[in-house]
């Protein structure tokens, strides 16, 4: 039996590649989070800001909670089994009356986890809505195969490479609208993409991209995960650890070599780098 899911959610996930919105946290907690976001950002400014934002998790124990949260690992268990590991994680914050956006793409184009089948959960620390930015999903198109990406580098476009899937049928297009403490589940293959936030508040949202069953490889890079649930052993595998302390050098060093892995990955190739 499912452990927080219902069969029938599970079946909306393997249909349309989403499941959105899941209950996580009360507003409270959410905005407890937030804040604690805030305050690490205005401590460690060159730690976390618009070009440092992957991989957060591993040098500040308020998000390593967040990606051991009892919930949130209950609900990616329910889809990829009870044997993962997490990828990594990425804070999406979009500052109020601001230009960026997210272009629509597909997670699974450029970071080299095979198979294609690993789930991300995104954590709504403040309102995201169609105002403010949200998530917009095209529904069962985690079926098909990776689609050519164009690469922009767009100044405004928040992705590494400003990646882009050309001629996507937006008028099926779902948005996600998440209260803070909310969270949606997304396959790495669905396309989607977000619009900027036109709000006088900022969105702030935390990507744990993305929780990898048993089998799955790095094929690109280094090999590096962090367990979270059940046997995730495999020959090359490298464990990261968990942080002892907001910004303890151990979990600094630890970000920083998965940091330098990432650049590897999602760059490899690319006619140029970005600061993130």
């Amino acid at each position: 039996m499912p452990k927080l899911l219902t069969l029938q959610q599970i079946e909306q996930y393997r249909a349309q590649g989403f499941l959105s919105p899941i209950d996580v946290m009360s507003g409270d907690e959410a905005s407890d989070y937030a804040r604690r976001l805030q305050d690490a950002e205005r401590e460690y400014p060159h730690e976390l800001n618009a070009e440092n934002r992957n991989n957060p998790h591993l040098a500040f124990s308020f998000l390593d909670e967040l990606v051991f949260h009892p919930t949130i690992l209950d609900a990616v268990e329910d889809l990829i089994g009870p044997d993962f590991a997490l990828w990594g994680s990425v804070l999406f914050v979009k500052e109020a009356e601001t230009r960026h956006y997210v272009s629509w793409h597909q997670d699974a184009t450029y970071v080299g986890v095979e198979p294609h089948d690993y789930v991300t959960p995104w954590l709504a620390l403040t309102p995201s809505n169609r105002e403010t930015g949200c998530m917009s999903m095209i529904p069962g198109s985690h079926l098909d195969d990776i689609k050519p990406h164009l690469e922009t580098f767009h100044d405004d476009n928040i992705l590494t490479r400003g990646q882009q899937i050309q001629n996507v049928d937006e008028s099926v297009a779902v948005d996600l609208i998440l209260e803070p403490g909310q969270m949606s589940l997304h396959h790495c293959k669905v396309i989607h993409g977000s619009q900027p936030n036109r709000s006088s508040q900022r969105r702030v949202g935390f990507a744990m991209q993305g929780y990898v069953p048993a089998g799955a490889r790095q094929c690109l890079g280094l090999n590096y995960w962090l367990p979270i649930r059940g046997n995730f052993m495999q020959p090359d595998f490298i464990e990261l650890q968990r942080p002892p302390g907001d910004m303890d050098p151990a979990g600094a060093g630890e970000r920083r070599k998965a940091n330098e892995n990432w650049a590897d990955i999602l760059y490899r190739g690319a006619s140029h780098k970005r600061a993130y």
